[in-house]
């Protein structure tokens, strides 16, 4: 017991921990934002789908910078460009082909992850930035990916600061929202780009396969303690905090890997949670 209560204690003083501790706040808390929205608009699924689309940009990225030599060009800003692409797609069908979300969604799944699987199978040398996005490898961020984190972050909570009402009216009552004169369309867009951007801010922490996790079950527990959004919104990205650094704190304790601690925090929590609510 003494051990591990030392090296929990020289874990704060390791600049790997730090850094990573950095990248999972800053990423819990527009997680905690966003996932708000996306849990009381009920598109929780849409995550996922950018989540796995994104590894299309990720391999085609990777193709081109091992090919072309372009050393400049990361998998991040491939996962962007194709959440954002997804996002939209997404939007598209929904609103002006009245399909339904569920068949966009499976369609993007697959084809953005086959394209993916393709590229990396083309791509020269041992692909090892790609499986830290698809399972998350928080102890290696650097100074870069903080502040492309900060950067994003930023551009979040300021489109959040400007539309945060019109976003409430088109999450609880699009109809109602739509006789106010509200541009839904517009605006439903913009939420599904916050959606992509968030989610690709996840991927730094959790990975591809896990985002949904951390996107989500923070905001779906705030939700069983308060109906005023705004708390919602605070425990959201507390709670995102709190499953991150325990999660890293865990994984280094016992060796397991970071990303699939933390989620998996994460989702023990929302299970806890969910059984004392109902005991209450």
């Amino acid at each position: 017991m003494h051990e591990i209560i030392q090296s929990a204690s020289h874990l704060f003083t390791n600049p790997f921990f730090i850094m990573a501790l950095l990248a999972g706040f800053g990423s819990s808390i527009a997680g905690g934002v966003v996932g708000s929205y996306v849990v009381t608009k009920r598109i929780v699924f849409i995550s996922g789908s950018i989540s796995h689309a994104v590894l299309g940009g990720m391999g085609i990225a990777l193709y081109l910078r091992r090919t072309f030599d372009l050393q400049w060009l990361e998998p991040i800003y491939g996962a962007l460009i194709f959440s954002i692409l997804s996002a939209f797609l997404i939007g598209m069908i929904h609103l002006y082909y009245k399909e339904r979300e569920d068949t966009v969604i499976a369609s993007l799944w697959t084809s953005g992850m086959a394209i993916g699987i393709i590229f990396l199978s083309l791509t020269p040398g041992y692909n090892v930035e790609v499986m830290n996005f698809l399972f998350g490898n928080i102890l290696w961020t650097s100074s870069k990916d903080l502040l492309i984190l900060g950067g994003l972050d930023l551009f979040i909570f300021t489109i959040i600061a400007f539309f945060h009402k019109k976003f409430l009216a088109i999450c609880f009552d699009e109809k109602q929202a739509r006789l106010q004169g509200v541009n839904v369309k517009t605006l439903y867009f913009l939420l599904l780009s916050l959606v992509a951007i968030t989610v690709v801010l996840l991927i730094q922490v959790v990975g591809v396969i896990l985002v949904i996790a951390i996107l989500t079950l923070p905001a779906a527990i705030g939700n069983l303690f308060s109906q005023r959004f705004s708390r919602i919104m605070v425990y959201a990205a507390a709670l995102g905090m709190l499953f991150t650094l325990l999660g890293i704190i865990i994984s280094f304790l016992i060796n397991w890997p970071p990303g699939s601690t933390i989620s998996l925090v994460a989702t023990i929590g929302y299970f806890l949670t969910l059984g004392f609510k109902k005991s209450v």
